[in-house]
């Protein structure tokens, strides 16, 4: 590349990534939103993240349209291609938790004012610790630090624990319970949390494969 066409290149490139970081903020916010609306049993509030997905779905779709049209133009070297591969599947990995935001929203519509048949303890807890976890690899992913992308991804684990917990319980309960319904949606509530999780982790691997150019797994 020339110079000037190099300068207009890293001008684009920061500007996607700066969509990126808007789409990892809206993502991540819906998620908080759905749950905030599980907790208080808010309607309004869920039918608000999910009347609000489309903004994450043309966000992603605007950063795609984006980074092909910059391979196709400017034909990076290998360091900016692989940049740019990274953004297009971090975005996916936001856009998804978007739809987990859905889900969960659509969930809590579903179980209404009703009250929750349990303690629902477990399931804020293993919320807690997603929403940490996606936080921090955006941290991660800005600073493009690995050991802190591989200890986020280590959480991973615990966030399955808590999952593969809770669910069981769940199942106990509607073996002695009229409530069949509610262990439905609370079950697919946490299996929801457990891949926004997941997809924390898929961000961290993509960040060692930025940084070093190979793919790791960080999970097994």
């Amino acid at each position: 590349m020339t110079a000037m066409i190099r300068e207009r290149f890293e001008h684009d490139l920061i500007s996607v990534q700066q969509e990126l970081m808007e789409l990892c903020d809206t993502s991540i916010g819906a998620l908080q939103l759905a749950f905030d609306a599980l907790m208080s049993k808010d309607i309004d509030l869920a039918l608000q993240v999910i009347e609000q997905d489309f903004k994450i779905n043309r966000l992603e779709e605007t950063i795609n349209d984006r980074v092909i049209l910059l391979i196709a133009k400017q034909q990076p070297v290998a360091t900016d291609l692989r940049r740019l591969i990274v953004v297009i599947k971090a975005a996916a990995d936001m856009e998804r938790i978007g739809d987990y935001a859905v889900n969960i929203a659509k969930e809590t519509i579903r179980i209404g004012k009703e009250p929750f048949i349990t303690s629902v303890e477990p399931i804020e807890e293993m919320f807690h610790k997603t929403i940490s976890m996606l936080r921090q690899i955006v941290e991660a992913f800005i600073e493009e630090n690995t050991t802190k992308a591989k200890e986020i991804a280590a959480l991973d684990d615990e966030v399955d624990e808590l999952t593969g917990n809770t669910i069981s319980n769940l199942m106990k309960l509607s073996i002695s319970s009229e409530h069949v319904a509610q262990v439905t949606n609370l079950s697919f509530i946490c299996r929801c949390i457990e891949r926004s999780a997941d997809h924390a982790t898929n961000i961290a691997e993509h960040l060692f494969y930025l940084v070093k150019g190979k793919h790791y797994e960080l999970n097994n």
